[in-house]
């Protein structure tokens, strides 16, 4: 077999040497903060366990690769907050991402062309164990798919979150989480759901779900359960202020390094609010007897069969332009809700 030349990651975490290798992938990897190119990576030979994975489509998750990209991760938490299958850590190289769909071309004859998800990164074939890869529902779209860390992520919350009959809630942040939020809220028993956001281009999405958008100084008061997914001051401010007696707001965004000031004066004891953290690298304790991550993420993909998730999915581009588009999100200049990359040979 013939041999390339190939940038290859040594075994000290974050070096690339130079190397050759008998089969070679490409990948998106970030030599230095704020900039990614395309490269050639190596392809490992297939182990009696593993899995030869052709990428379709891997998405772009906003808020996280922007903190990792421009290398806003607190340096205390960076190896709890590490991607399953990330290479590499700040200030670099890294290779880093965990929305991948793609197609199984060798491994396991139960899985061989099947369509799976991995939390793998931005790369045309890879190889894993196959017990990193769920198989994607004949129901849902390859391209749809890549929402499945996202549905994964709001389902995480909730369980977190724990709403009960008859709640009134406000989830504070239209964005990828917030919005996926409150379409799994859609099928709750709640006495009120809002979505608060002060964007009013976010009202669209908001009809999708079938609510009504609410401005920041128009939040309900009184009420039982906020979900804030805004990572802004303002919006972790307006949900404290906007709960009743001994109310929960659960905190799903990421700041990175970013140390908001949280008001623990006013109503804060005197109501007996409670603050709680969501994270989704754990099941929360209550589930954690009967769930896995593996059947969290199943249950994220089977609600991905329904179609008003499409909306979520606002640009795209190839592979080849992810370089650009990474540039564009290290600069804020990416809009939109979710980046879908389309590989070459889907």
């Amino acid at each position: 077999m013939p041999t390339c030349p190939c940038l290859r990651f040594g075994p000290t975490r974050g070096v690339i040497i130079a190397g050759e290798a008998p089969s070679t992938a490409r990948g998106l990897i970030s030599p230095r903060p704020g900039t990614a190119e395309v490269l050639p990576v190596p392809l490992a030979p297939l182990g009696a366990d593993e899995a030869l994975v052709r990428t379709l489509h891997s998405g772009v998750s906003r808020g996280t690769e922007a903190l990792v990209l421009n290398d806003q991760v607190p340096p205390r938490v960076a190896d709890l907050m590490r991607a399953p299958f990330q290479v590499g850590a700040r200030p670099g190289p890294v290779q880093y991402g965990y929305l991948n769909v793609g197609v199984v071309e060798d491994g396991p004859q139960s899985l061989l062309g099947r369509r799976v998800f991995c939390l793998f990164p931005h790369q045309d074939r890879y190889v894993v164990p196959f017990s990193a890869l769920v198989p994607i529902p004949d129901d849902v779209p390859s391209d749809r798919a890549v929402l499945a860390g996202t549905v994964e992520t709001a389902i995480n919350v909730l369980w977190d979150a724990s709403p009960a009959w008859g709640d009134r809630v406000a989830v504070i942040g239209a964005g990828l989480i917030g919005l996926s939020v409150a379409a799994l809220l859609r099928d709750f028993p709640l006495t009120k759901l809002v979505l608060v956001d002060p964007d009013p281009d976010k009202r669209t999405f908001a009809a999708s779900l079938g609510l009504d958008l609410k401005s920041p100084d128009a939040i309900p008061s009184d009420l039982d359960l906020v979900i804030h997914a805004s990572a802004t001051q303002q919006g972790l401010a307006s949900g404290l202020s906007a709960l009743g007696v001994e109310g929960t707001l659960v905190e799903a965004s990421w700041f990175g390094q970013d140390e908001p000031v949280v008001p623990l004066g006013a109503d804060f004891h005197a109501k007996r609010l409670t603050l709680r953290s969501s994270q989704v690298g754990r099941v929360p304790t209550s589930q954690a007897p009967r769930r896995t991550l593996r059947d969290r993420l199943e249950l994220a993909l089977t609600e991905l069969s329904d179609p008003i998730y499409d909306a979520w999915l606002t640009s795209r581009g190839s592979f080849e332009s992810l370089p650009q588009t990474m540039a564009a999100l290290g600069a804020g200049e990416l809009t939109g809700l979710m980046h879908v990359v389309d590989y070459p040979h889907v």
